[in-house]
C-alpha cells in the first residue's frame, strides 16, 4: 500500500519573504497575484504521480564545465552544501537543479540578447541529487553580471539560480544563490525587495576547504527549505523575467 505523505501547512513569512509586488522589480507588477493566495491540498493525482529519483540524474551532470569535447572558460568554482528542514534535519535524495549564465554574463538560450559571446564548452545547467546527509555540489564556472533594463544603467549580481524538487513535481521551491560581495548588491531589486534580515540566507559564503589547490574555489550555499532560518524562494509569479 502506498503511504501518502501530506505537505505541512505553509505560513507567509513577513520577515523572509519579499513583497509579492516589488515596485522596484518592475516585472512583478504584472506578475504577482492579486487575489489572496489559497492552500491546496495535494491529492492523490499530484502525490503518486511521476517520482523524481536516481534515474533522473546521469554521471557528469553535476558538472557544468565540459561540453562539446572543451574546457568552459573562466573562473571555476565548486558549490556545495547542505539541504535542510526547519528542525535542522538532512533531506536527502532533493533533485537540485541549478542554470546560470556563462562568464560573460551571457545564457544559453535563444531569447538572450545580451552580445557577450557563448561558450560552446559551457552547458548553463546541471542537476545532482543530495546525499543521505541532504549535501549537494556542483562544479561550474563563476557566471557574469549582465544588463537587463530594469532600470537606468541596471546590472544583475553574478548569481545561480536553484531549483529543488521533493518526491513529486508539485513539490517545487526556486531560489537563487549570490556571490559574497557583490559589488552590485546595491541596485538589485531582487536582492533588495527581501527583508533585510534575509538577505545572507541568499549569499553564498567562501569556503577554503572546498577549494581545490591550482583548479578552483570552493563556495558554500546551504538550503533550509522553511522555519525562522528559511532560505527566501521566489514564487512562480516571479521566476524568469531575468532569466531569458
Amino acid at each position: 500500500m502506498t503511504t501518502l505523505h501530506l505537505p505541512p501547512q505553509y505560513r507567509a513569512d513577513a520577515g523572509s519573504h519579499p513583497l509579492l509586488d516589488s515596485p522596484a522589480y518592475r516585472s512583478t507588477a504584472l506578475r504577482h497575484p492579486t487575489r489572496p493566495l489559497r492552500l491546496l491540498p495535494q491529492r492523490l493525482t499530484e502525490l503518486t504521480g511521476p517520482l523524481l529519483g536516481a534515474d533522473r540524474v546521469h554521471p557528469g551532470d553535476d558538472d557544468l564545465t565540459q561540453d562539446r569535447g572543451g574546457e568552459a572558460v573562466g573562473q571555476r568554482i565548486v558549490v556545495h552544501g547542505q539541504v535542510r528542514d526547519s528542525d535542522g534535519r538532512a533531506v536527502p535524495s532533493t533533485l537540485l537543479e541549478v542554470w546560470q549564465a556563462n562568464a560573460g554574463g551571457r545564457y544559453a538560450h535563444v531569447l538572450d540578447r545580451w552580445p557577450a559571446p557563448l561558450d560552446p564548452h559551457f552547458t548553463g545547467v546541471g542537476r545532482c541529487l543530495t546525499d543521505s546527509e541532504g549535501r549537494y555540489r556542483f562544479t561550474t564556472i563563476k557566471p557574469g553580471a549582465y544588463p537587463w533594463k530594469n532600470h537606468a544603467n541596471a546590472w544583475r549580481p553574478a548569481h545561480i539560480h536553484f531549483s529543488l524538487f521533493g518526491q513529486s513535481f508539485t513539490q517545487r521551491l526556486i531560489t537563487q544563490m549570490y556571490f559574497p560581495d557583490d559589488p552590485m548588491f546595491f541596485q538589485d531589486p531582487i536582492y533588495l525587495s527581501t527583508p533585510e534580515a534575509a538577505r545572507s540566507r541568499l549569499v553564498s559564503a567562501y569556503d577554503h576547504s572546498a577549494t581545490v589547490e591550482e583548479w578552483a574555489l570552493g563556495f558554500r550555499f546551504d538550503i533550509v527549505l522553511r522555519g525562522r532560518g528559511a532560505t527566501p524562494f521566489e514564487s512562480d509569479q516571479e521566476v524568469g523575467s531575468d532569466d531569458v
